[in-house]
């Protein structure tokens, strides 16, 4: 039995489990920034705090370009990714709105509108 092709989603990164795969190490990574000690070390050295985690090159790009879509095609699970993103004083709707390229008001009056 042939297995099912993937659904197209225009501008979005299915998260799979060959993305799981691919993102681990990034995931982990995020994951650690439940800690406030992790935290803080990756705002004192990014660079050293990312290799610790092994991630790789594009991951790495993602990190510092700050790139929500490029860190979910890295791999990146957006709920660890909103660990990351705490750090900035990010929360999922500043994630949504860069993913959406919209204003995070306008992420939010969508969000509202579609509420019914």
């Amino acid at each position: 039995m042939a297995a099912a092709a993937k659904p197209e989603i225009p501008g979005t990164t299915l998260f799979d489990g060959a993305q799981a795969r691919k993102g681990y190490a990034l995931n982990k990574m995020c994951y650690s920034f439940n800690d406030a000690a992790n935290r803080e070390a990756f705002k004192r050295d990014e660079e050293a705090y990312c290799a610790r985690y092994g991630l790789n090159d594009e991951q790495r790009a993602a990190i510092k370009a700050r790139n929500v879509l490029a860190l979910l095609a890295a791999g990146g699970n957006v709920y660890y990714l909103a660990k990351f993103a705490g750090i900035f004083g990010l929360d999922v709707q500043d994630l949504g709105a860069q993913q959406t390229g919209m204003t995070k008001d306008a992420f939010k009056a969508k969000l509202v509108a579609a509420r019914g």
